[in-house]
């Protein structure tokens, strides 16, 4: 699967869960340690808005803390909405993924880049779908690609605490249960 391809279907993933988050679950625990349904929502709304920023060139100095604090406000469905909106199109852009991309470790490519963002949209769509008692059924072609991605790279992203470690899985498990076993998370 390409890159775009699975960038909308991480986006879609990630707004099938977020459009079931009724009011009083917006202060539930996640798997994520520390975070609050609001908090992830809060996490993957300010990737979003990060990404036509740094697709443009802009690195994170010039974006400065334009993105701190709260970006959900009153109506946190909305804002995930324009967000995501605003990244998808920054990624269909001609071109996009040609062009070099600052982030606060350095510079990758967009590519690189957007892998990352399709992992982070994939695996927090499980995590609220956990959090919120939704399907947590992943796309079965989303989950394949993102883990052959993101397998070569857990280590390294566990080592920069990114991931806790790995939750094993039988042999046998789907692309999913492997996917969230490689990011700490117990499928």
């Amino acid at each position: 699967m390409e890159l775009i391809e699975a960038h909308g279907l991480g986006i879609r993933e990630f707004d099938r869960r977020v459009r079931r988050v009724r009011p009083e679950q917006w202060s539930l625990g996640t798997p994520c340690e520390k975070w609050s349904v609001r908090d992830l929502v809060g996490h993957i709304v300010q990737e979003q808005l990060w990404a036509p920023e740094l697709l443009a060139g802009c690195t994170p100095e010039q974006v400065g803390d334009r993105f701190d604090g709260d970006t959900l406000g009153a109506d946190p469905l909305h804002s995930w909405v324009l967000a995501a909106a605003a990244a998808r199109e920054a990624w269909i852009t001609p071109k996009a993924l040609l062009r070099p991309v600052h982030l606060s470790y350095g510079k990758t490519t967009a590519v690189e880049y957007g892998w990352q963002m399709t992992a982070d949209l994939a695996v927090h769509s499980w995590d609220l779908a956990r959090a919120i008692g939704a399907d947590e059924r992943i796309d079965p072609d989303l989950a394949q690609a993102v883990l052959e991605h993101l397998e070569p790279h857990a280590d390294e992203w566990r080592s920069a605490g990114v991931f806790g470690p790995a939750v094993p899985v039988p042999a046998d498990a789907d692309a999913q249960a492997r996917l969230l076993g490689s990011t700490g998370r117990t499928p």
